[in-house]
């Protein structure tokens, strides 16, 4: 009873700092509401944490006792949705056509193929192992995300793009998730947050390494480093 009490509240500070990390872009798109115009931004973040939140729902919902995962997953949902609908007003004409293509593929297509082969070709237990596998693989590939901007703030030795909130945000997801999987003896949960944990230790050393160093004055670097943190893939939260 005390660890099942235990998990729940580790749960819902994990629900609280998810909201937090899904709400971290409105900066991003109230400048694009205010601009009309997604300029350079990239919809594939969006649309990839969507496809994560809904998979991540689903798995709440048919393992037993994944109620916290459903519902701030399913709060995901509602977020990422709107965010990538403001990519289809505000875009340009073949950033919306690109936008469209990928939602109908991964949101609409692979969501509803992942659900209907999960319910009618697999039992209860395989099905919600396949339905963990799927999660964690994609989750694993989103934490992983962030190295490629990593090596750049290494390269050009400054912090300027990097945002301190969403890596210490990254951090807190990434641990407490892995604590509650943990409790729960839930794997699939466990593994892609323990790693997303680790990639937002190192973010931190190489904020608190970087953050006084001198700036490379290389613009080709810095010009990689602005789409680095700019575009950089949030995380979906479980």
């Amino acid at each position: 009873m005390e660890i099942l009490s235990l998990s729940f509240f580790v749960g819902i500070i994990g629900n609280v700092i998810s909201v937090l990390v899904f709400l971290s872009p409105i900066g991003t798109f109230e400048r694009i509401i205010k601009h009309k115009s997604t300029e350079d931004f990239q919809s594939l973040p969006y649309i990839c944490t969507l496809l994560n939140s809904s998979l991540w729902t689903y798995y709440g919902i048919t393992k037993p006792g994944g109620l916290l995962v459903a519902t701030v997953n399913g709060f995901g949902i509602f977020v990422e949705a709107v965010y990538v609908g403001l990519f289809l007003i505000y875009a340009p004409k073949k950033m919306k056509l690109k936008t469209g293509v990928l939602v109908g593929i991964l949101n609409v297509g692979f969501v509803a193929a992942a659900i209907v082969v999960t319910q009618l070709a697999l039992e209860s237990e395989t099905q919600i192992g396949a339905i963990g596998l799927m999660c964690s693989g994609l989750n694993i590939i989103m934490y992983g995300s962030p190295l490629a901007a990593m090596k750049t703030v290494v390269t050009t030795k400054s912090v300027e793009y990097m945002p301190f909130f969403l890596s210490f945000f990254l951090f807190l997801n990434g641990g407490i998730w892995a604590f509650y999987a943990s409790l729960m003896h839930d794997y699939f949960l466990g593994v892609p947050n323990g790693i997303g944990c680790l990639l937002g230790t190192a973010q931190l050393l190489l904020y608190a390494i970087y953050k006084n160093a001198k700036p490379s004055n290389n613009t080709s670097l810095q010009g990689l480093m602005e789409q680095g943190w700019q575009k950089e893939p949030l995380i979906s939260q479980c």
